[in-house]
């Protein structure tokens, strides 16, 4: 009965206390739920759509059907949206059909047929605002911490500008949104194509040409599957500084910035002894620039010496370039000693990063907002070089030398002698 009793007031104590103190903190390392892909098709239906010049068919047919069968190939875990412009407004003014964009299937779970039904519906009529449906299908996808995806498919350059669809997608990738444009061309037209690579490459995307239904349905599944393969958590914005005294602080992960022409940014990494500091920069070429250009990445102590640099290299992509440095914090025996027999808490040493850039701007070619940069920064325990034999020092490396050499000179002679009563007897 006394342990009952007790063993009662124990669990009315521990009750207690817990009510108190409220429930357990989270884990650290506990992830939310991931973000479910989120895509919009953005579609024109604007008066030269109806031009019959892919296998025969119009294009506007022709993306109906890719349309419908990459609504039926849709993975179930994708949020898709369509988009259309220029579909509604038949008439001349073009105040008017320069605003004729509508989203006709949110952003969500597909209902299959009722988004083939909405796209059997489209028939080519108006002007081709390229720029505020690329506006209005951002808005569409909304924000979140992961990539999400616009398909523009068009086979003309935009007709309302201003906005400009280039600049658009600009200030698109410059608001830190982790938007991605792809752009699919259905006319062989040199104007449109240098667009759509500009809106594409702005914000990281591909541009296709494509000339035939098989093209055009295989590119426009490949994306949307895409989106499932690139549905990560996006970069971390950061603000690299002039200087490296006013550097952010930067611990092991992948940020995005910007950088102008020309400049130096600036970003701090605290590495302690025994650690190596592993860090890679991209920078994307998003607008026309001239032929002699690089990515410079360097490491730097806080007093400007200069540790490593790592030179630009290609990324297998004409728009991307990389650069990329190991350093290791690596003391040397005195400090090593001390540090083993102190047990004061060896403070980090500061590495300042200096990612440099020697783009220069074509004529006409704006200046703002900067590049788009991305830097991945991971610090891991330091791979130090394989040992050699310890020979030893002083006295101890004088008597292995000579008793390496008299061994040598042994065997010299005795193979000698050898060989010299062999030849004597043949």
């Amino acid at each position: 009965m006394i342990n009952y009793r007790r063993s009662t007031a124990v669990l009315i104590g521990l009750l207690a206390t817990t009510a108190l103190a409220g429930p357990a903190p989270a884990r650290a390392d506990e992830e939310q739920a991931p973000e479910p892909p989120r895509v919009e098709l953005v579609l024109d239906v604007s008066g030269s759509m109806r031009a019959a010049d892919i296998d025969g068919h119009s294009r506007i047919s022709v993306a109906q059907q890719a349309f419908n069968e990459v609504v039926d190939a849709l993975p179930e875990e994708t949020q898709l949206g369509i988009r259309v412009l220029g579909a509604t407004y038949r008439g001349k003014d073009k105040k008017v059909g320069c605003q004729d964009t509508q989203q006709i299937v949110p952003v969500g779970p597909v209902d299959r047929s009722a988004a083939k039904a909405a796209v059997a519906t489209l028939r080519p009529t108006g002007f081709t605002p390229v720029g505020l449906a690329l506006r209005s299908a951002a808005q569409d996808l909304g924000t979140g911490a992961t990539t999400r995806r616009i398909v523009l498919i068009t086979d003309g350059e935009d007709t309302c500008a201003p906005p400009d669809p280039c600049e658009v997608a600009r200030e698109l990738a410059a608001q830190g949104t982790s938007l991605v444009v792809d752009t699919l061309g259905l006319a062989p037209d040199e104007k449109v194509r240098r667009q759509l690579l500009c809106i594409a490459n702005a914000t990281g995307g591909s541009y296709t040409a494509a000339q035939s239904a098989e093209e055009l349905t295989g590119r426009i599944k490949q994306l949307v599957e895409r989106a499932g393969d690139t549905h990560t958590r996006a970069p971390t914005v950061v603000g690299g500084a002039t200087a490296c005294d006013s550097a952010p602080l930067l611990a092991p992960g992948v940020y995005a910035d910007r950088e102008a022409f020309s400049e130096h940014r600036y970003y701090r990494v605290p590495i302690r002894p025994g650690q190596e500091l592993r860090a890679s920069v991209s920078m994307a070429l998003d607008r026309p620039v001239n032929r002699d250009y690089g990515v410079l990445l360097r490491a730097t102590a806080a007093d400007g010496r200069e540790l490593v640099r790592g030179a630009d290299a290609g990324s297998g992509r004409a728009d991307v370039l990389s650069a990329g440095l190991r350093w290791s914090a690596t003391a040397d025996d005195e400090d090593a000693e001390q540090t083993e027999e102190s047990s004061a808490p060896v403070e980090p040493t500061t590495v300042c990063l200096v990612v440099s850039n020697s783009f220069a701007p074509r004529p006409g070619t704006a200046a703002t907002p900067g590049m788009p940069v991305e830097l991945t920064i991971d610090v891991v325990a330091a791979a130090p070089a394989p040992d050699g034999p310890d020979l030893g020092r002083g006295w101890v490396l004088l008597v292995l030398l000579t008793a390496a050499g008299l061994i040598t000179g042994l065997l010299a002679g005795l193979l000698t002698r050898w060989w010299v009563a062999t030849w004597r007897e043949n």
